[in-house]
């Protein structure tokens, strides 16, 4: 499949900790190439069964730019998580970064 945007502009090192079972800790590098004002969102979807969600609580850097997600109360099912990380710019398309994970194993 052909990747809309950029080469080097998606997110790179995503990763997920839990904490005290309820509480989930995803973050992420922007993209090498990706323009200064590229701002990340991050969306979710627990089972096959719910709507996919946006991050309600950004963790930003020094320039406001998106680099992690806290998550409160999270169930924990047998299916795999999906993650999608979409990211927008006035200069350029943005690629997307996007990943199945099985939660019960971080």
């Amino acid at each position: 499949p052909v990747l809309a945007g950029m080469n080097g502009s998606a997110i790179e090192n995503f990763s997920c900790v839990i904490y005290n079972i309820f509480l989930m800790n995803c973050t992420w590098q922007a993209g090498r190439d990706a323009p200064a004002d590229t701002q990340y969102f991050l969306y979710w979807q627990n089972s096959r069964d719910e709507e996919e969600m946006e991050c309600e609580l950004y963790i930003k850097d020094e320039n406001c730019r998106n680099i992690g997600c806290i998550f409160q109360n999270v169930s924990i099912g047998i299916e795999k998580a999906y993650f999608l990380v979409n990211g927008s710019s006035k200069d350029s398309l943005i690629q997307f970064y996007d990943e199945y994970i099985d939660l019960y194993k971080i």
